[in-house]
């Protein structure tokens, strides 16, 4: 997408919020340029705690999610008897909406950042597992039968055959589940914490009814979710460069 395009939209947003806001006519929904001179101000001081502690746990869930996701989606993928042992599994727990798990990963892992990262870990990995599951699954047989026949091994096949191919699905699973890990990010940092942005939301909206501020911690975590969904952008352009090709 454009950036053109994409400088157009945020205007057009910014219009309808201040017509909005207009309409309304409550301190419920202040005008965008009252929230940008206290999101500047913000970021220079407090905000920016939060913002460095919610990318910290968001990053990490995403880092630990691929490491553990994608190989393991390419052994089950490549693997009749893997695929066989462990789609049934896959299969039952995939549909169940993550969230539920959140007040038992919190009796099990504490409040810290350990059970937040692992919440948003949990979200991602069965995204990944899935969706590369079925790319290295879908592979043609002649392809990996005409590259044994040359002498290509299982470590050879898997670097320059499964690794490559799966890289699309590894990276739209990410883009799929961006915003889900960040709103879900959101409410594991309603639970006994004092940063992360979430904690920032809520609180100025819900304890301090400082609206401004509330919608300045809106924006921070939207453009979060917005950064991490160009970085995986670049990624793919970086590391998938065939499918860019004209």
């Amino acid at each position: 997408m454009k950036r053109r395009d994409i400088l157009f939209s945020a205007i057009g947003l910014i219009i309808l919020w201040q017509f909005s806001a207009m309409l309304v006519n409550r301190p419920i929904l202040p005008a965008p340029w009252e929230v940008f001179v206290v999101f500047f101000q913000e970021m220079q001081n407090e905000l920016l705690i939060h913002f460095g502690v919610s990318l910290w746990r968001v990053t990490a869930g995403m880092a630990l999610s691929v490491i553990i996701a994608a190989p393991a989606g390419l052994a089950i993928g490549g693997s009749r008897t893997l695929n066989r042992i462990f789609s049934p599994i896959i299969y039952l727990l995939y549909p169940i909406p993550k969230v539920v798990f959140v007040p038992i990963v919190f009796l099990f892992l504490g409040i810290g950042d350990t059970a937040k990262i692992f919440i948003i870990f949990l979200i991602l990995f069965f995204q990944i597992i899935v969706l590369v599951r079925d790319q290295a699954a879908g592979l043609p047989v002649q392809l990996l039968q005409s590259l044994r026949s040359l002498g290509a091994g299982r470590r050879a096949i898997f670097r320059f055959v499964y690794l490559p191919a799966s890289l699309p699905a590894i990276l739209t699973a990410l883009r799929q589940s961006i915003g889900t890990a960040v709103a879900v990010l959101y409410i594991t940092e309603l639970f006994a914490t004092k940063y992360g942005l979430g904690y920032y939301i809520y609180y100025n909206g819900s304890t301090l009814f400082n609206y401004p501020a509330m919608y300045a911690g809106v924006i921070a975590m939207s453009l979060l979710g917005l950064g991490m969904y160009f970085v995986v952008d670049w990624a793919e352009r970086k590391l998938c460069k065939w499918k860019f090709v004209s």
